[in-house]
């Protein structure tokens, strides 16, 4: 029988729908994105400096880590949101959209495309430059903003061209996670990369023992993430890896589930005595336990950490690296800034670069036969999708930090990144929402 709801389920219901909506991390970033633009340039904009600049230690003994709270978010917290980007990525390549070669060929060619192209037309405009380095930060898409808009469009976006757009992004961010590591480390001290290595091997030797636990993979992550920010290479990649020794094995099958659930089931009914009170009693506690153990078994520990960690980074982790990180002062010339060639590279990199180098290299996959667009997908959505690719946003504002060291061209970065990012999403969505006009629903019960 239903029971009434009562009125504290009554008062949060509307807040859970809110953050399980796919729109909503997108929409909680352009306002924490606001918040900290009007922050950093409000007669409180001093604040908003001495707070992300206020050091945080943490030692033991002679051991001792001390940054800014602005690093602790860009080393510390943004390598759970990497290690969710790598859960993605295993989950992907094992039964996702990247499992097979053909499925593989057509979103790996896109996102090749959109990080070629846009890495090409900065460096047209800045190589022998001062802002030589920042090559990378016009790769990046940020795949929350570019689902988030696709989600508000409805049915006008069709299903395939979420599942495309996600797997361009997943291996984009595969992408992003290379380039950092191979072209953004400054210095490598070996003795302690020698020490993430080992610590590396021991989680995945944990892996092949069938250990499943989140504890020892969390403990020994934490010691892979202070060799690698000690090594000089940057610590997020080690959230990288570290999800990649993730089990993504269930101990029994769908089959398997039913059949024994069904028998634990039977087992608590026959527990049951007439007139008995209302906690289980032994027999019945025995079948509950049973049934938990079950149910833990027929899910990956690598779906259970990602189902777990992903309203975190949506609604946590990512927000905070947008308030830290997006508080740019605007008291210049936009104008003059945006035709410097550091800010000009940035906004021809995301908003035509990313496009032109995703749509092409897409057309190219299936001329050449080696992949299809999916069903109920047309060309003008893939140029949709991929102008909403240029909305590089928070990988882009990460790399800029890596790339860019001093304040000055920082700055500058993350106001291309902000002009780029808001072009590239508006013109995205007015391409889909002309496609979506145009094309006719899918008959009920037809695949998409």
């Amino acid at each position: 029988m239903l029971t009434k709801p009562r009125p504290i389920q009554r008062l949060t219901t509307p807040f859970q729908e809110f953050f399980h909506a796919e729109t909503s991390s997108g929409i909680l970033l352009i306002a924490v994105t606001f918040l900290a633009l009007i922050w950093a340039n409000s007669a409180w904009a001093d604040s908003y400096t001495a707070l992300w600049q206020t050091r945080l230690t943490f030692a033991i003994g002679g051991f001792e880590i001390s940054k800014a709270l602005l690093l602790w978010v860009n080393d510390g917290l943004m390598a759970v949101f990497f290690f969710v980007v790598g859960l993605e990525i295993k989950r992907e390549i094992k039964v996702g959209e990247l499992s097979t070669p053909r499925q593989a060929f057509l979103p790996i060619a896109a996102a090749l495309g959109g990080m070629l192209m846009p890495a090409l037309f900065y460096t047209l405009l800045n190589a022998g430059g001062p802002a030589a380095a920042g090559w990378g930060v016009p790769m990046a898409t940020d795949i929350a903003f570019a689902l988030g808009l696709l989600a508000l469009l409805g049915r006008r976006a069709p299903l395939g061209l979420k599942v495309f757009l996600t797997a361009v992004a997943i291996v984009d961010d595969i992408g992003a996670v290379l380039v950092i590591a191979f072209f953004y480390t400054e210095q490598i001290l070996w003795n302690w990369l020698l020490l993430g290595a080992l610590v590396l091997a021991l989680l995945f030797v944990f892996n092949r023992l069938g250990v499943r636990g989140p504890l020892p993979y969390s403990l020994l992550g934490i010691l892979l993430w202070v060799a690698f920010l000690k090594s000089g290479v940057h610590a997020t990649i080690a959230g990288v890896l570290l999800a990649l020794t993730i089990p993504a094995r269930v101990l029994i099958d769908a089959d398997g589930f039913v059949r024994r659930n069904r028998e634990f089931l039977e087992r608590f009914e026959k527990a049951a005595r007439p007139g008995g009170g209302i906690l289980p009693n032994r027999g019945q506690r025995g079948a509950l336990q049973a049934l938990e153990n079950a149910v833990h078994a027929a899910q990956a520990p690598l779906q259970r950490l990602e189902h777990m960690l992903h309203p975190w980074v949506a609604f946590c982790i990512m927000p905070i690296f947008a308030l830290a990180n997006a508080g740019v002062p605007l008291t210049v010339d936009l104008g003059n800034l945006l035709t410097q060639p550091l800010a000009l590279g940035i906004l021809l990199g995301l908003v035509f670069g990313k496009q032109l180098g995703i749509f092409a290299f897409a057309w190219l996959a299936t001329r050449t036969g080696l992949a299809a667009l999916p069903r109920g997908v047309s060309w003008a959505h893939v140029y949709g999708a991929a102008a909403l690719g240029g909305i590089g946003f928070t990988m882009a504002l990460f790399i800029a930090n890596l790339a860019f060291p001093a304040p000055e061209m920082l700055e500058t970065a993350k106001i291309g990144i902000l002009a780029a990012s808001l072009a590239a999403a508006l013109f995205g969505w007015a391409i889909l929402s002309l496609a979506g006009r145009r094309t006719p629903r899918p008959a009920p019960g037809s695949q998409v």
